[in-house]
């Protein structure tokens, strides 16, 4: 039983890709917003490349010797803070009981030259954790801030600390604790009572994430009494890192490499980026790669570097994010091959894995109608 999963969710962003079809949607009920709605982190190309699977395979279907699950899953990004969502909550929820997934597979595109396939053993992705940091004060008129606490230079000495974080853990495994939204409850002219907030805390080891969050905790408790307020850190959807195992890796590289190109499947870095796959993946074993969606080229040392005359390297989660849709074919065959490879025995993790060198079966002329 084999598992190919692709995420679908969006994003509270811009879209300014440039294409025709760009995104203007606008969400009024996301917390803190309105805000602007687009894909700007190519979960469309994902849920794109698995309806194009799923239309390939079902035309085969009487010949594979398995079952292939397509899992759409919501939330990747994180659910709302007070729901429940995501990759752990479909597996609580039952979807995976019956049948049990013996692999799943699934990809990300990346700013990297079109079709190429990226892929790491160990962790590909980092583990991260929301943080809600709520700073109180004591609300008071704006022409009289001595009858109040002001937790806004609180908030601005934990933004500060957190910039310095970095330099208390080791260089060698990175992390990083990023700020991405504040909100105060507040006016023009009134001292609030209140400020927060809201992150992520990443590392590029599990192991370190407990240290990372005892130092954060203490930098804003500390930070917040220096200026008489009070601070608390919260730790919410924690997400553990997507890690290739070396077996599978192994026993899925001729697979890749049959459909992207001898020359096009590439060992890569790791980052901090997160994914919740890692939910299905160290629970039913698989393989998590990246697919190159940008114009771009590889440099003497390996790193993707713009093409003449392109579009440029754009990061996931910029409002400028772009994929060159000729990438999805790649990616639909991808998912096609890793299915059936491994339903025939040939996408197996062992000690050495043989040539998955097979090809999907021939597909059956589509009965005439009349």
């Amino acid at each position: 039983v084999v598992a190919l999963r692709a995420d679908t969710d969006a994003l509270p962003v811009r879209d300014l890709c440039g294409a025709d079809f760009a995104s203007d949607v606008v969400d009024a009920d996301y917390p803190g917003g309105p805000f602007p709605v687009s894909h700007a982190c190519g979960h469309d190309c994902h849920t794109a490349m698995l309806l194009g699977a799923a239309t390939v395979l079902s035309e085969v279907r009487d010949r594979l010797p398995g079952t292939v699950l397509f899992v759409f899953q919501p939330a990747e990004e994180g659910p709302p803070v007070t729901e429940e969502g995501g990759a752990r909550a479909m597996v609580e929820a039952g979807a995976f009981a019956d049948p049990v997934p013996t692999m799943v597979f699934g990809m990300h595109v990346t700013p990297y030259p079109v079709g190429y396939v990226g892929y790491r053993i160990g962790n590909q992705y980092g583990a991260s954790t929301l943080v809600r940091i709520v700073v109180t004060g004591r609300q008071t008129h704006g022409s009289t801030p001595w009858q109040g606490v002001d937790p806004m230079p609180a908030a601005g000495a934990i933004l500060t600390g957190i910039g310095q974080l970095y330099r208390q853990v080791s260089a060698f495994d990175p992390v990083t604790v990023s700020i991405g939204h504040v909100e105060d409850v507040g006016r023009f002219n009134i001292v609030g009572e209140t400020v927060t907030l809201w992150g992520t805390v990443r590392t590029a080891v599990e192991s370190d994430m407990a240290e990372v969050r005892r130092r954060l905790t203490t930098l804003v408790e500390h930070s917040a009494a220096a200026y008489g307020a009070t601070a608390t850190a919260e730790y919410l959807q924690p997400v553990p890192p997507v890690r290739n195992s070396g077996p599978w890796v192994a026993a899925g590289l001729p697979t890749f490499r049959r459909v992207a190109g001898e020359g096009r499947v590439v060992e890569t870095g790791g980052t901090l980026g997160y994914d919740d796959v890692s939910e299905f993946v160290r629970r039913f074993g698989g393989l998590y790669v990246t697919l190159g969606v940008q114009d771009a080229a590889l440099d003497a040392s390996g790193r993707p570097v713009p093409v003449e005359d392109g579009r440029g390297l754009v990061t996931n989660h910029n409002p400028g994010f772009y994929a060159d849709d000729s990438a999805l074919v790649t990616g639909v065959r991808l998912h096609a091959h890793v299915a059936y490879d491994h339903l025939r025995g040939a996408l197996v993790p062992r000690e050495e894995s043989p040539d998955a060198g097979g090809r999907l079966p021939a597909r059956r002329p589509p009965a005439r109608r009349t």
